[in-house]
């Protein structure tokens, strides 16, 4: 009697081994919010890819194989003339950075890290109905079984959505790279790989996607992706993090200044949030377990806010068209900023207080009685009209970091207002808004504290803008079982 010959498992058994799980090291800012993850027990092949497509960004996630962690790719692959920087420690070191991001991906800095893995075509009809016979089954399987063993990395990729094509030729070259290297026909490849799509592009491109890369695409609901990806990716040591109660002179600025330290009124409260908050000490979850119920903000060019009960039942409660999309657009109009992180790095260098209405401006003081500083915003761009002085010019830095304090104040009071409605302590902050931005998370976090009177945490994630593509790699996929 013949027996049948054995194929590995396809992805509808798959189930991801997080044991040991690993963010990989990057040498170059340009990669510090898409460094892989790796994966040291996983075995099976996964040859799916995930997309999510937003209004504005693009984000691809894919696996590759891989016995070793690989090797930084960062400065060899995109060829930065930037300086390398330390990657972001894994303590609670008052000294700890924040796990600053890039630009989105182009065509002069992609890079390829490995090859997917095509599943192995068992003996039956298969699609077309194209079959093997045993002597080629065997040989498939001679070449396939080297791929068989334990490691691999979780991929990330971002491209700008108006520049949707380059997403879609990386793919594909992708795809054409793996048959290459895995020495199997590029039809067969296609056969073995699928897309996962999910985001507002997942329908705009369905057809782009589909005719052009020639597989299977599959559109997958947005938000069971952006909670699915939360789920999986806080398993994940050292990808959470948030501010502790331990106060440091400063983050990420070398050079103290007063803002630095804690400044409690004279009944002990913090005072409100501001310009330049106090700073805590980062601290990352090294041992990680699954934290629910808690509200996920998912800012992207719009915000969601989207309550998650314990069971994983979720339900979007609210949001504002005031987003990453606002701040981005805002900003295209009124500095010479072209790409988003231009926008960030100006606000780094800039002075809210020449365009910002203060307190000060209006009391010539502080006031005390109501617990303001004098340095607390009264009115975002409040003085850039005066009646009867004609029209000033405001620095494009000032006007940055203007922009940004108005739009992070905003969204951090309403996850507040909602995470108190519903009794939620845990505020995770997700989207490319962030960006690991040092004034951004600050904001964000200490207003969650200081309006919670410290009930309440702001929760931040090292691949926070790819929980949707996260989600929808892992959508047929679970975590390993206990």
């Amino acid at each position: 009697m013949k027996m049948p010959a054995p194929s590995l498992p396809t992805a509808k058994v798959i189930q991801v081994d997080t044991r040991g799980a690993v963010i990989l090291e990057e040498e170059s800012p340009e990669t510090r919010d898409s460094r892989g993850i790796y994966f040291p027990n996983h075995i099976e092949p996964v040859s799916h890819i995930a997309v999510d497509v937003g209004g504005s960004l693009a984000k691809v996630v894919y696996f590759t194989r891989s016995p070793e962690p690989p090797s930084s790719p960062s400065v060899a692959a995109i060829r930065s003339s930037s300086p390398p920087e330390p990657s972001t420690p894994r303590s609670n070191s008052p000294s700890a950075e924040f796990p600053t991001s890039s630009s989105p991906s182009s065509s002069n800095n992609i890079r390829y890290n490995g090859a997917l893995t095509p599943l192995v075509l068992d003996s039956q009809n298969h699609g077309d109905g194209f079959t093997l016979n045993s002597e080629m089954l065997r040989s498939t399987m001679l070449r396939r079984t080297s791929q068989h063993f334990p490691g691999g990395s979780l991929n990330f990729e971002r491209f700008e959505t108006d520049n949707i094509h380059q997403c879609v030729e990386f793919i594909q070259s992708l795809i054409e790279r793996s048959a290459k290297v895995n020495e199997v026909s590029i039809e067969d490849m296609r056969k073995s790989v699928k897309i996962m799509a999910t985001g507002g592009g997942a329908h705009k491109f369905y057809e782009l996607f589909k005719d052009t890369l020639c597989v299977e695409v599959r559109r997958e609901d947005e938000m069971e992706c952006l909670i699915e990806g939360l789920k999986f990716i806080t398993l994940i040591p050292d990808e959470a993090y948030y501010f502790s109660d331990e106060l440091i002179q400063s983050v990420s600025h070398p050079t103290p200044s007063p803002s630095d330290q804690l400044s409690l009124l004279p009944d002990g409260v913090l005072e409100r949030p501001g310009p330049n908050p106090p700073k805590f000490a980062v601290t990352f979850e090294s041992n990680p377990t699954p934290q629910l119920p808690c509200l996920l903000v998912n800012i992207g060019s719009g915000v969601s806010l989207i309550k998650v009960d314990e069971d994983g039942r979720f339900e979007r409660v609210s949001g504002t068209s005031l987003g990453g999309g606002t701040l981005w657009g805002l900003l295209s109009l009124l500095t010479p900023a072209t790409t988003f992180d231009e926008m960030l790095n100006l606000s780094e260098q800039g002075d809210n207080a020449t365009v910002d209405m203060l307190v000060g401006d209006i009391y010539g003081q502080d006031y005390s009685k109501l617990g303001l500083k004098s340095t607390m915003i009264a009115s975002s761009f409040g003085k850039v009209f005066k009646k009867g002085k004609g029209k000033r010019t405001f620095s494009p830095e000032d006007i940055s970091k203007s922009l940004l304090y108005a739009v992070s104040n905003n969204i951090g009071q309403i996850a507040y207002m909602n995470a108190e409605k519903y009794n939620l302590e845990r505020i995770y902050f997700g989207g490319c808004f962030i960006r690991g931005h040092a004034a951004t998370i600050t904001t964000l976090s200490y207003a969650i504290r200081f309006w919670s009177k410290g009930t309440k945490r702001a929760l931040f994630l090292r691949h926070e803008g790819f929980l949707g593509s996260i989600g929808a790699w892992i959508k047929n996929i679970g975590p390993e079982s206990p």
